[in-house]
């Protein structure tokens, strides 16, 4: 009304003032307002009207005010996407990289300095717009429903250490799992191990342990801000209470211990170069990784240094020491590939230097895991010749090495296998991405029997090698979780429910679930998980969240996901999870058939998901988002460049995105062996095509998907500024494209890493802002 007050004053100031034109300025008026324009029409006649005649600007910042700072404000608050959104204004440098003759330009190069005030500056900025688009009415009802149905208590398998049972125990929203410690499985567990107790904000994280061999110790890591670099402590099993020894710039380790109880083997870097940086927002290179011992009671600066790769930076060594004691094996690794080199001795009595094993296996050609041993005859698991896997044995003392089947590889992946009862083995198959389990003799690799579980995921199993005892927890989309027991010292003995998990208000009778296999762009046959509500009708308008990863060997298995059952339960949604190539689903063969030179097939794979999708009229593209995290970010961000149609919402994931400088921050090296490097000419061929850093590009008769990328301040795995130059990128390109209603935003996380170790707090905020994004994006309303 007080627009209009004023519209009208102003009306009388030009009947008074300039009489001539009042028929010509109250016909375009009227016009407007009987064709139905909206508001923006009638001020915008009226501002080139006043400056045609020279009427002073400051009058018309009154209307400004009152209307298009306004519809502004309104755009933001409204969940209608279509609104025009105004992004930061962001610095573009004039930085340019030379790739084998080919000029490439690097604008946002001053976002990989992550402590720069510009940088900051940036990141509050994009913050400030995404919010109103992952918060309000949705998000309270989202993060209320959430809450509810998390709470619910969460039993880690049980494992047995010397004469004490632990596990890992969550009442329902704790920031993290606790380790509880009791005498026998009747008994009443006591807190062990606490976490949640390191941090008031709860974001120091435990992350691996070790006992040692007489299990009156443990070693274990910890984590801050979600980041890589761990410190590592001692705590006595008895009392309960820390000793002295403090590690720190522990990373990518292992945590072994000699069998003389004295100290443990345990990885390291340098520092960072910066002094006093805030450990996991530093970008430098890791590489010189050391294998150090540390002896109990002693200062970090007297730890020994028994091996390193001077010649060799990006390598990487872990140890292992074999169960009878005896032998020490150490693990060389330079990337990601499940590939391994061998070197082994006998465990030195007395550790005080450079140790010098014998090359057992001195080549990268495959990958293999000690399983057990009886004297110098070791079991290994591996991909050499069998790219499903299988058990070999080897002589470990003779001169030169060779090996023979135990387990021949099967036409499914052999996807672990454990020593167990002193004489038998625990396989782990996948078949078509479910899990089984069998027992087999350890001297002759023969079956003693296929195990009755149910079909599923183990998300967890805890098996010793002198111990007939095993658990196993399994889990699907449908299960949130049930473990057994189960004595294997004899075949006819059957497996008893142990912890079964119950969901207050969770009724998995209300949905379907089924596993497809759909056909990709070269005709292989891809395997996709579908699940939803039993009383939704598939005709082409179901809301569907398209999940994929594809890479490092990594398979994609069900499990159950609070968030996931709201998003197929409160909103109708469809869920479908694809196996694309460059996992590892299907061993080797499946993981190598997406990586390198064929990293393509993973994006060809999940657009075909897509367009199936679309054709069994399961969804559409404008009620389609898709989902990844990590590589699979790198997968929704590639897939949003080359086929925008195709997808109405998109959410990606801590992301590689920059392709050609991926391997010049932190482990980014170790990725080269999936993805190759801009350094060789050959390889940036493959990377320049699909790198989704540049590739993004207007199109003439599309708009690409409303985009929410994600990332933390502390990801010190892949850096925040592949998610921050990409989106500065995005903006920049598409911003002023009229047809690109859909907003382009970022959500940066302080206090945060890569996702291990996020508290639960923050992790169900993260999950409610996603899906309210994703409510927006593809108008989905909330069900009771």
């Amino acid at each position: 009304f007080l627009f209009f007050f004023l519209l009208l004053l102003l009306f009388l100031l030009i009947l008074l003032l300039l009489p001539l034109m009042v028929p010509i300025f109250v016909t375009t008026v009227f016009l407007c307002l009987s064709m139905h324009f909206n508001l923006y029409c009638v001020v915008l006649h009226f501002h080139l009207f006043f400056r045609f005649f020279f009427v002073p600007s400051r009058l018309f910042s009154i209307f400004a005010f009152f209307t298009h700072d306004n519809h502004r404000h309104h755009s933001r608050q409204s969940s209608n996407l279509n609104m025009p959104i105004k992004y930061p204004e962001a610095r573009r440098g004039d930085h340019i990289d030379d790739f084998h003759g080919q000029k490439i330009a690097d604008p946002y190069k001053w976002l990989e300095d992550p402590d720069a005030e510009e940088t900051r500056a940036f990141v509050d900025a994009q913050n400030t717009i995404s919010e109103p688009y992952r918060t309000g009415e949705f998000k309270g009802k989202f993060l209320g429903r959430l809450k509810k149905l998390f709470n619910f208590p969460k039993h880690g398998c049980p494992f047995k250490r010397g004469s004490k049972y632990y596990h890992y125990y969550n009442t329902g929203l704790q920031n993290h799992s606790v380790l509880y410690q009791r005498e026998s499985l009747e008994d009443e567990p006591k807190v062990f191990l606490d976490p949640n107790t390191l941090s008031e904000d709860g974001t120091t994280a435990l992350g691996s342990s070790s006992f040692s061999e007489n299990y009156k110790l443990l070693a274990y890591s910890i984590a801050e801000s979600g980041s890589d670099w761990n410190q590592v402590k001692v705590r006595d099993t008895e009392t309960g209470e820390d000793l002295s020894d403090h590690l720190k710039w522990v990373k990518f380790s292992c945590l072994t211990w000699t069998h003389d109880n004295k100290g443990f083997f345990y990885n390291k870097y340098n520092p960072p170069a910066k002094e006093g940086v805030d450990a996991g927002t530093e970008t430098d290179i890791n590489i010189h990784q050391k294998l150090m011992y540390h002896r109990i009671g002693t200062d970090q600066s007297e730890d020994v240094l028994v091996y390193e790769m001077p010649d060799h930076p990006k390598w990487m060594a872990h140890a292992t020491i074999s169960k009878d004691g005896k032998y020490l094996v150490i693990s060389l690794s330079e990337g990601c590939d499940p590939v391994n080199r061998v070197y082994i001795m006998t465990c030195p009595e007395n550790i005080t230097g450079i140790l010098e094993p014998k090359k057992l296996v001195d080549n990268f050609d495959a990958g293999y895991t000690y399983i057990a041993n009886v004297g110098s005859k070791f079991t290994f698991q591996t991909n050499h010749k069998a790219p499903n896997y299988k058990l070999i044995t080897a002589d470990v003392d003779a001169d030169a090495f060779s090996y023979e089947d135990l387990v021949s590889e099967e036409s499914f992946l052999l996807s672990g296998a454990k020593w167990i009862d002193n004489d038998k083995l625990l396989l782990n198959y996948l078949k078509d991405v479910k899990d089984t389990l069998q027992l087999n003799r350890l001297a002759d690799g023969s079956l003693i029997k296929e195990l009755d579980f149910p079909v599923g995921t183990i998300s967890g199993w805890s098996v010793e090698y002198d111990s007939s005892e095993m658990f196993a927890s399994f889990t699907s989309f449908l299960s949130p979780g049930t473990i057994y027991r189960l004595d294997v010292s004899s075949p006819d003995n059957k497996p008893e429910d142990f912890y079964q998990t119950e969901v207050d208000g969770f009724d998995s009778s209300l949905f379907t679930t089924k596993q497809i296999f759909y056909e990709s762009k070269d005709g292989t046959k891809i395997p996709m998980f579908l699940v939803h509500r039993k009383d939704i009708e598939l005709d082409g308008t179901n809301p569907t969240l398209l999940y994929g990863y594809g890479g490092f060997n990594i398979s994609i298995q069900p499990y159950f996901s609070v968030s996931r059952v709201i998003f197929c339960g409160n909103m109708k949604g469809v869920l479908a999870v694809a196996n694309i190539r460059g996992g590892g689903e299907y061993g080797e063969t499946w993981h190598k058939a997406g990586s390198l030179a064929d990293k393509q097939n993973c994006f060809d794979d999940f657009q075909t998901a897509a367009e199936y999708l679309i054709s069994e009229k399961i969804t559409s593209p404008q009620h389609l988002a898709i989902q990844g995290g990590s590589n699979g970010g790198l997968l929704v961000a590639a897939c949003c460049n080359q086929r925008p149609d195709l997808f109405g919402a998109a959410i990606a994931q801590v992301g590689v995105m920059d392709m050609l400088h991926f391997h010049k921050f932190t482990i980014g090296h170790a990725w080269i062996t999936d993805y190759g490097s801009a350094d060789d000419e050959e390889q940036f061929g493959w990377l320049i095509k699909y790198s989704p850093l540049h590739n993004v590009k207007k199109r003439e008769s599309t708009q690409y998907p409303a985009m929410m990328l994600t990332t933390g301040d502390h990801d010190d795995r892949v850096v925040p500024l592949h998610t921050l130059k990409l989106i500065a990128t995005l903006q920049h390109e598409l911003g002023d494209d009229e047809k690109q209603t859909n907003p382009l935003l970022v959500r940066v996380e302080v206090k945060a890493g890569h996702g291990a170790g996020k508290p639960t707090e923050k992790r169900l905020e993260e999950i409610a802002e996603e899906y309210t994004f994703l409510s927006s994006s593809l108008k989905i309303e909330w069900t009771e």
